[in-house]
């Protein structure tokens, strides 16, 4: 015997879907200035700061983004 199932989610109007494209916006916006700030702090260090911290400055880019994105 088989089972179906229809669930769907309830309609939303035009206002919803502009605020959360917006929520949206202001996540990725916020999630770019970690990115940018992790960037700049770490490519600030020297070659030896980064050495101590297990890094080099090939690393730094994808720090920044794992430490915003993820």
């Amino acid at each position: 015997m088989a089972f179906a199932t229809d669930i769907r989610a309830a309609e939303t109007g035009i206002l919803d879907r502009i605020i959360a494209a917006y929520k949206g916006l202001v996540e990725r916006h916020e999630q770019y200035k970690v990115y940018c700030a992790t960037f700049n702090e770490l490519n600030a260090l020297s070659g030896r700061d980064l050495a101590d911290l297990g890094m080099n400055r090939s690393m730094i880019s994808d720090i920044a983004l794992e430490a915003a994105y993820k």
